[in-house]
């Protein structure tokens, strides 16, 4: 089969490399999947880079979210077993962890549903217990992660303010359901955030970037807000004052949704549950902006690591590569001639 390898940790587009391989054979209680699409996480591009919480050996495949399908033809969604993740023809994965693929989505839809989605319902449910007629504050609005809260928060009732970065990512937020858009490129994010809601502030807010977005938060939490800290895509670990919380009022809260596949799986059970649910009556949709064939899988890791796409990038093996846009012979480092 073919399928993308990581042999030494750098950037995506210079360390991914398209092979021919042999299939991976499945271990106790795994299954081998066909994987009908794969969808692009920025933990993919971290792991190429070595700079995940998770160091899977090498040379590894990457792609941590799947919609694949079984040798006895179900449509499942699962989180493959590194180091055969998604970014292949085949991977392996825990037969007692795979899902139902939702009827309501395609192939690349029900992929992207998994991780950015039971994040935002654990973020904003579970840890936040978000309520109807709140306002919630979602960072980086128009990506993969932000565009989930986002419907997830307007599902749920609540006034959803999207902070973006630039123009076109401003559109695409007003696009998903954001009553109010914020350019951070072009505009003070405390003073418009502020102005939205009359100088309150946000009772909830979606925090996936850290650095800057992480002090803005701080600046804007409502009294008795909560602060969910979900990731540092900015590359930059804040460190929060203490003293400036217990002032304010305000909870900080974490979220590493991976954990509760071990600490309390019945709970990303019911999760899909309510995602399956929501999604049958069109209250949420993943937004899947570009579908690229297996051959892309490299450059297009690439362009999430550098945060120039929105919503979410799936590689999808059947497609055919278009011949304008054909990507040539592998060079065997993600380059192409």
């Amino acid at each position: 089969m073919q399928a993308w390898q990581v042999h030494e940790n750098g950037e995506p587009g210079a360390v991914m490399r398209l092979a021919e391989v042999e299939r991976p054979t499945p271990g106790d209680g795994q299954l081998l999947l066909k994987v009908r699409a794969a969808n692009i996480n920025f933990p993919d591009a971290l792991m190429c880079r070595g700079q995940y919480q998770v160091r899977p050996p090498l040379p590894f495949t990457p792609g941590v979210e799947i919609c694949g399908e079984t040798e006895d033809g179900r449509r499942v969604i699962a989180n493959p077993t590194l180091p055969y993740g998604g970014f292949a023809e085949y991977a392996v994965a825990d037969a007692a962890a795979l899902l139902p693929a939702p009827d309501a989505l395609d192939d690349a839809e029900a992929a992207a549903l998994h991780i950015g989605y039971q994040t935002g319902w654990f973020g904003l449910h579970r840890r936040a217990r978000l309520e109807a007629g709140e306002t919630l504050l979602v960072h980086a609005a128009a990506g993969g992660v932000g565009s989930a809260a986002v419907q997830l928060g307007k599902a749920a009732g609540a006034t959803v303010i999207g902070v973006v970065g630039g123009a076109g990512k401003a559109a695409v937020a007003r696009e998903l359901g954001c009553d109010v858009v914020v350019d951070r490129r072009a505009e003070d994010v405390v003073a418009a955030v502020k102005e939205a809601t009359g100088g309150r502030g946000a009772d909830v807010i979606y925090e996936p970037v850290g650095g800057d977005a992480y002090t803005q938060s701080a600046k804007v939490v409502a009294f008795e807000g909560r602060i969910v800290v979900v990731g540092f895509a900015s590359g930059t670990i804040p460190s929060p004052g203490l003293n400036h919380a217990l002032v304010k009022n305000y909870s900080i809260m974490g979220l590493h949704w991976g954990l509760y596949n071990t600490k309390n799986p019945k709970l990303v059970l019911h999760c899909h549950e309510q995602l399956t649910e929501l999604a049958a009556r069109g209250a949420i949709k993943p937004l899947v902006s570009e579908r690229v064939p297996l051959t892309g899988a490299g450059a297009a890791v690439q362009r999430v690591a550098d945060g120039v796409t929105t919503g979410r990038v799936a590689v999808v093996p059947s497609l055919e590569t278009p011949p304008e846009t054909s990507p040539g012979t592998s060079l065997g480092n993600g380059a192409v001639a």
